[in-house]
């Protein structure tokens, strides 16, 4: 039998002795063994915080950003060594795709995510702050790299995706990551990293994995180091409670299995789609990696009246779906994660057991196509029924981690979100609706206690990702009872892993700092306009102050024609008593353009390929008849842009600060206007 390795200090090894075995979901089979003895867990710490997180840091988000989209492009050229081993945790086909391909696919969100960042290593965080009456003085904030170590100790459900999606969010804020998955699949997680390692993509110490125990790991950890765990609460809460997480201060992210409800709303009826949506969901959500995900429904909330139709519904429906060897094309449920998983679902079940009954499947029998019912960790649906859920404490507290659901009525939409509440905090919730005011009332009132709401209806049916389907860019977590913490949610998410530190100084100290320009820095001046640089070329702070133009009342007439926009404020024969303006204003779109017309050199072909976008627009003043407008036009930020197609141009998007003055000095209005702009060097 194979013993797993441990992934550390740049090499693979094993640790002492056999280790604990690690079993065949299917058919019972022993395939491996996991250990750490004898590791020196202290030097995988250290290995990290002085190998992996200097390369990291080192990198710039737009570097590290393509680094994650090289390892997903290497890790979908070798799913067909995935595949097999998954199916020996027992999940299906559809399972894997989700756990393999949709970690993955975090891979991809996070690379495309580094076009929200700058060139470098850090990045400025929110808006700037003026600190004095001159603005000779102000503050803004920077978000830099943590010097430690993200330590990922993962649930046995998902061995791959609860690993992808976690690093991508650490490698791409610039932090190596230890990987401790949960032992009874570690198998699998094994030869994704095996893979990762091969690619030779991530620089040395970025990765480490640990299969077995986490021993006295959690003792050397320090304040810049960052914990995540997922997993049972009881667990986790024993994890944050150590000694030295608390001592040092260590920040701890904990996403726990939850009582996650649907409800069925008040208005939908056996004739709506939203009927079969919501039967759909729920049977989805049963028998999708056989109930072990932390985000499957566990209670089932429906309108009393309707409580027998859904029922009769579920019944059917749960009796269709074939269940054994998940290698079988018509298996559509395969086994639980092991034995010791399946006992313990046992035990959960009969504790609901005491104020509920089960309504449809078995505690001692399921049939299975192509397998061994008792070699196996099979296990039947069951779906319980408890009729007075405002007076049963054991359904909203006990989580059975398998294909378990209660089904329960409510009176009103205000008695459901009372019920949805006493699950104490949960990673989500749905309600099946084709009512906005359901909809919305149900969104607020229940959305303090949960981490993710989705609002299920017709219009969404064909293309949602699901109920149990946590997302890249939006946050995964729950309060309460879920943990208290979020994962992923985009750029929250990368946040998660950096030090935020407020700092104050001189605008060319913070320009020079955050290499972004800050209103009120001194701009370079002189030379060639901005224009007819290229990419490489253009420094941050390259600035011109344009000639004047005057504004008249052809102009403002003109603009008004071309535009068709006759606002009374733009036509000279208004009676302005009693309103904003003085006399005729001219249109803060037709300044824009003037403004435009000042600063685009737009006599020969230049760099500039194209006008981009515009951003933060603001008109501060009116610009009167026959006043002047010039323009400081200064470069505000530049992002190289990867290549999609090899005939593409090599080309990066530059950020422009459009500051439009009057005849007094004063700001009328400001923009961010980005360009792309051609590189020097074609590759």
């Amino acid at each position: 039998m194979r013993q797993l390795e441990n992934y550390i200090l740049g090499h693979w090894v094993k640790g002492d002795g056999e280790g604990q075995t690690l079993y065949h979901a299917v058919n019972g089979d022993a395939i491996a063994s996991a250990s750490t003895r004898g590791l020196d867990l202290a030097s995988v710490l250290h290995f990290a915080r002085q190998k992996g997180n200097p390369a990291l840091r080192k990198m710039s988000f737009q570097e590290r950003g393509l680094m994650l989209r090289a390892l997903a492009l290497h890790l979908r050229e070798h799913l067909h060594k995935f595949y097999p081993i998954s199916y020996q945790t027992g999940a299906t086909k559809a399972d894997s795709w989700v756990d393999i391909e949709g970690g993955i696919g975090n891979l991809f969100a996070y690379a495309s995510l580094r076009k929200k960042f700058p060139d470098q290593p850090y990045c400025l965080d929110g808006e700037y702050h003026s600190l004095s009456k001159s603005n000779s003085f102000m503050g803004h904030h920077l978000l830099i790299p943590k010097e430690g170590v993200a330590i990922h100790i993962n649930a046995y459900n998902f061995p791959v995706w609860g690993m992808l999606e976690k690093i991508a969010v650490n490698l791409l804020a610039g932090v190596p990551a230890i990987v401790k998955p949960a032992t009874v699949t570690s198998f699998l997680t094994e030869a994704v990293v095996r893979e990762i390692d091969a690619s030779g993509i991530l620089p040395e110490g970025a990765l480490q994995l640990i299969c077995g125990s986490a021993n006295d790991l959690l003792d050397y950890v320090d304040g810049q180091d960052i914990i995540t765990f997922t997993g049972s609460a009881k667990t986790g809460q024993m994890l944050k409670s150590h000694a030295r997480i608390l001592s040092e201060n260590v920040p701890f992210t904990m996403e726990a299995d939850s009582l996650n409800s649907i409800v069925l709303g008040e208005d939908v009826d056996p004739s709506m789609p939203e009927w079969d949506l919501f039967i759909r969901e729920v049977r989805k959500e049963m028998i999708s990696k056989c109930g072990q995900k932390c985000t499957a429904i566990r209670r089932i909330f429906v309108p009393e009246n309707k409580i027998e139709d859904v029922q009769l519904a579920l019944k059917k429906t749960l009796s269709e779906t074939i269940i054994g060897n998940p290698l079988n094309e018509t298996v559509r449920m395969g086994s639980l994660a092991g034995m010791l998983q399946r006992n313990e679902l046992k035990e959960q079940v009969q504790k609901l057991l005491a104020s509920s009954q089960i309504i449809y499947g078995s505690m001692d029998s399921v049939a299975v196509i192509d397998a061994d019912a008792e070699k196996g960790a099979f296990m039947s649906p069951l779906l319980l029924f408890n009729q007075q859920p405002m007076c049963s404490e054991a359904v909203h507290e006990v989580e059975a981690f398998g294909p378990v659901s209660t089904l329960m009525p409510y009176n009103s939409l205000e008695e459901a979100i009372a019920l949805v509440k006493l699950g104490k905090g949960s990673l989500v919730s749905s309600i099946v609706t084709n009512d906005s005011k359901i909809a919305t009332d149900y969104a607020i009132g229940a959305g303090t206690y949960h981490g993710r709401i989705l609002i299920l209806n017709r219009s969404c049916g064909k293309e949602n990702t699901g109920h149990g389907s946590p997302l890249p860019l939006l946050v995964h977590g729950g309060p309460g009872r879920a943990g208290g913490g979020e994962e992923m949610g985009g750029i929250r998410g990368v946040k998660h892993y950096m030090q935020r530190v407020a700092i104050q100084g001189s605008p060319d100290m913070i320009t020079a700092i955050s290499k972004v320009y800050q209103p009120g820095a001194s701009g370079i001046t002189g030379g060639l306009h901005p224009f007819k640089k290229y990419f490489e070329e253009l420094e941050v702070g390259d600035q011109i102050l344009t000639e004047k133009r005057y504004i008249t009342k052809a102009d403002i007439d003109a603009f008004a024609e071309l535009s068709g926009d006759h606002f009374y404020a733009h036509l000279a024969e208004t009676d302005f008593n009693g309103t904003m303006f003085e006399k005729q204003v001219a249109h803060g779109y037709f300044i824009m353009s003037a403004a435009a017309g000042l600063f685009v050199d737009s006599y020969e072909k230049n760099p500039v390929l194209l006008n981009y976008g515009i951003d933060e627009l603001r008109f501060t003043k009116p610009v009167y008849v026959d006043d002047s407008i010039q323009v400081r036009f200064t470069c505000k930020e530049k992002i190289p842009q990867s290549k999609k197609e090899p005939s593409d141009i090599d080309k990066g998007i530059v950020k422009w600060l459009v500051e439009i003055l009057d005849k007094e000095n004063e700001i009328t209005a400001i923009a961010t206007i980005l360009t792309m702009v051609a590189k020097l060097k074609q590759e």
